[in-house]
């Protein structure tokens, strides 16, 4: 995990990626309340409703991680000419920076699912929808729509949940424009038939979706990749990623590796909507310019941030940069920076709303009062950057130290107080600051941050060390 601290610079980016949606749109709607009887008429428990709740349902839910991604969005679709889906073009446009196209068809029903809950137990799920395919009108009015309104975008993201807006050959067009305009083309498939899917840039099955759509028995791993390659091959995709659940993410493209990434999550309370997450972020990541490795690692990590909430939840960029940052907080060497990458990260926090330490010291040999110190200015800042006196540093002051500064600069990165741990080489003390700029001064009572104090920054006394 260590390797993928180069992927944050990345996310920082997924707001200026601006991506188009075509899929099925739905609404989830939410009856909670508690159960204390079954009913007297059958042998049924009665759920006391205490609150209700609506939000997008299907590709809505894409475009909602989306919009908490800070993408641009336009949305596709063809609604009902009903309540329901006034409630989801009202929904939509909540959602920051989307736009939406959509065409509202008469008879049809826009899918509503409601699910009952109490006490974090889903009872019953009841569906009221129109599964077929959307009229011949509606096709074509929606086709002209997109091929007029994706010029701006860069990628293209097909959500199918076999709800009619992408059945028979109307997949294939909608990849086909896409394709003749240059956009990459992100499938989130439903059904066996994938060659609606020809040509597209990504196509994301999970594992049943892709033993369904080859006719392959998947026992092993080795099974997974055969029938990832197969399936490239049949649809003349570029990328075939496999979404296996515990077993975490297989990518399988023409001309590369496989690429086999493991499940992050930390614990998992409910896997409703991690495939939509994932087309989320992998269109944001390719959208912001990452390459298609690196979009799929960023999909990994939110993927695995998004099974540990509850519900159809979604994920925004501060928490992939910080899933990052603790996963490669457990190596000591990817704390240890230089200086243009330390400002680099104290930038990031910043622009994250994090509050910046900063302290400076020989930390020559470790003490219990060193720890103090150094565990006080942590808690009194949100992220704490340790610069650390060089050898000849110490050796022009007269105070040699029992370990070399790669060994004491180490020491402090493996701490769980220090968050980035920079070397004073050919640096000051000084210069790092007027660089790093930080939003607050620990001090040690050395000579060097008294001085450094006296600039205007914000310092606080931590301890004498």
């Amino acid at each position: 995990m260590s390797r993928d601290r180069h992927l944050i610079p990345l996310v920082e980016r997924l707001d200026s990626a601006v991506i188009a949606c075509v899929g099925d749109l739905m609404l989830d709607h939410f009856i909670y309340g508690d159960v204390q009887r079954i009913s007297p008429e059958a042998p049924i428990p009665v759920l006391r409703v205490e609150s209700q709740q609506s939000m997008l349902g299907g590709m809505g839910n894409v475009v909602r991680n989306l919009g908490a991604l800070g993408c641009s969005i336009r949305v596709f679709s063809v609604i009902g000419d009903d309540a329901t889906g006034q409630e989801v073009h009202s929904l939509l446009r909540a959602v920051p920076k989307s736009e939406t196209h959509l065409v509202a068809e008469p008879g049809r029903k826009t899918p509503v699912k409601v699910r009952y809950v109490a006490n974090g137990q889903q009872l019953l799920r009841a569906d009221n929808e129109t599964s077929h395919a959307i009229s011949r009108e509606s096709f074509q009015n929606l086709l002209a729509a997109f091929e007029n309104g994706i010029a701006d975008c860069a990628v293209v993201v097909l959500s199918d949940y076999s709800k009619g807006m992408l059945a028979g050959h109307f997949a294939s067009e909608f990849i086909r424009i896409a394709r003749q305009q240059g956009k990459r083309v992100v499938v989130d498939p439903k059904g066996t038939n994938f060659l609606r899917y020809r040509n597209a840039t990504i196509i994301k099955p999970n594992l049943k979706e892709l033993g369904e759509a080859t006719g392959l028995v998947l026992g092993a791993p080795a099974d997974h990749a055969a029938a990832a390659a197969k399936l490239l091959e049949q649809t003349g995709a570029e990328n075939i990623l496999v979404t296996r659940g515990a077993d975490g993410m297989l990518l399988v493209s023409r001309g590369s590796q496989t690429l086999a990434l493991p499940a992050l999550a930390r614990e998992v309370f409910d896997v409703s909507g991690a495939g939509d997450t994932v087309a989320a972020s992998l269109a944001a990541a390719l959208g912001a310019g990452a390459p298609v490795e690196d979009a799929v690692r960023i999909a990994n990590v939110a993927a695995g941030i998004v099974v540990g909430k509850v519900g159809t939840a979604i994920v925004e960029r501060s928490e992939i940069v910080q899933e990052i940052e603790h996963q490669s907080a457990l190596v000591a060497n990817d704390k240890i920076l230089r200086l243009a990458e330390t400002r680099e990260r104290a930038q990031m926090w910043r622009r994250m709303g994090l509050k910046v330490g900063f302290i400076f010291g020989a930390f020559s040999r470790m003490s219990a009062q060193d720890l103090s110190v150094l565990e006080q200015a942590r808690a009194g800042c949100d992220r704490l950057l340790v610069a650390v006196q060089s050898d000849l540093a110490l050796m022009q002051a007269g105070a040699p130290s029992s370990q070399d500064q790669h060994g004491r600069a180490y020491l402090l990165a493996s701490l769980v107080f220090s968050d980035a741990v920079i070397v004073c080489d050919s640096q000051t003390p000084e210069s790092i600051l007027a660089d790093l700029r930080p939003d607050l001064i620990f001090t040690t009572h050395s000579s060097q941050i008294a001085q450094l104090e006296k600039d205007g920054a914000h310092s606080s006394h931590v301890a004498r060390a």
